[in-house]
């Protein structure tokens, strides 16, 4: 059985913005990326801001922090 993921209210752009500024994405990051896209209740404007983040690390402008 899966642990339940909890997505914190603002975490989509907070994650948006640090990514931004860092060009990296931290675990704790990624784990917040992993509740968003599990999470059924985003909305557009936030599913959005989840596939620009994944579109950036799969064009090479965003990084994992190690």
């Amino acid at each position: 059985m899966f642990p339940q993921l909890q997505l914190l209210p603002g975490a989509i752009s907070e994650i948006l913005a640090a990514s931004a500024e860092t060009k990296t994405l931290t675990l704790g990051d990624r784990y917040g990326l992993l509740a968003a896209v599990t999470n059924e209740q985003l909305d557009e404007e936030e599913r959005r801001a989840v596939d620009r983040l994944l579109r950036a690390y799969q064009r090479g402008r965003i990084h994992l922090a190690a």
